[in-house]
């Protein structure tokens, strides 16, 4: 069960999976329920900008750590039914990193080239580097989802897979990655509210996807899936946290504290260096005398033409 809580500092508790005897129920997780941090839209607004500065000058230390030989880095998992967000939380909280240390993927229906290999293997090409915030928008969790929704893996194959993401991600962290798993958490009716948006919006048109409504028709067989994917994986070095998604100022916002607290956790520093700063400043003191402008335009010259006389 999800725990209250009435602090930032405790959300990664307050949403955290914790399966007990090994299932989940995905009716304790409300996608409108919030436990802890801002109960308006405008709060929240406020609240997620104020926590992009800190993004960005944690995810600027990551980088240079990273630069510097450091192995650490960061992968954020996102994970839903459509319409829940994934875009939206790329959009608005990846958005206020930057694109220097990120490394965004959107993994999509298989490919022929990746239908030929372990389903990992794609993902294991997109992994971030040290240094990097990755950001996955789906994932491999697609190939414990809609293939077992679609029964195109038996019950012994889908076991198989989940001891194989566990043993996965659990090198992951002992390589020095830190891996965040988003299930954001959608409700059914909240979904229709968006699809209907999107064909509303001659703007959003484009986003729409027929089959997005034959998956819908299967709501309750994803449902069980996600559950029994999130009980299988929820582990303690790579656990899971169920976002409340019906509401997008909600999802941004918690979603956007879990990357800080990751970050602020790992305390990036920027490498020292061996720089002589006062001979370097010295160097590069503009010249004192009329005669030393001269010498230096004469040198400039030189080094632009040295055939000139």
């Amino acid at each position: 069960m999800p725990k209250k809580s009435s602090s930032t500092k405790n959300l990664r508790s307050a949403l955290r999976i914790d399966p007990e005897d090994g299932v989940v129920d995905l009716a304790d997780y409300s996608p409108r329920k919030i436990t802890t941090g801002p109960d308006s839209r405008k709060a929240s607004l406020a609240a997620l900008e104020d926590l992009g500065a800190e993004l960005v000058d944690l995810q600027t230390r990551l980088y240079a750590d990273g630069v510097a030989g450091e192995q650490r880095s960061v992968l954020l998992v996102l994970q839903g039914m459509d319409t829940s967000g994934k875009s939206g939380v790329i959009d608005h909280v990846v958005g206020l990193v930057g694109p220097e240390g990120t490394h965004i993927r959107a993994f999509k229906k298989p490919t022929e080239e990746e239908r030929a290999h372990d389903f990992l293997w794609r993902i294991k090409r997109e992994l971030p580097g040290p240094g990097m915030i990755g950001v996955f928008d789906r994932s491999h969790y697609e190939d414990v989802l809609v293939t077992v929704v679609h029964d195109q893996i038996d019950d012994a194959e889908r076991l198989r897979r989940y001891r194989t993401i566990n043993e996965f991600e659990a090198g992951l962290v002992a390589a020095g990655t830190t891996v965040i798993k988003c299930f954001l958490n959608i409700s059914y009716d909240e979904q229709r509210e968006r699809l209907l948006a999107r064909l509303d919006d001659e703007t959003k048109n484009w986003k729409f996807n027929v089959d997005d409504i034959t998956e819908r028709r299967m709501w309750p067989e994803y449902q069980k899936a996600y559950a029994e994917a999130l009980a299988a994986t929820s582990t303690e070095v790579a656990p899971w946290y169920a976002i409340p998604s019906d509401r997008k100022w909600y999802r941004n916002w918690a979603v956007g504290v879990l990357l800080r607290d990751t970050l602020r956790d790992l305390d990036p520093r920027y490498p020292k260096t061996d720089l002589d700063i006062p001979q370097l400043k010295r160097r590069l003191a503009p010249p004192t005398e009329p005669g030393d402008c001269r010498r230096a335009d004469q040198l400039i010259q030189l080094l632009i033409n040295p055939c000139r006389k």
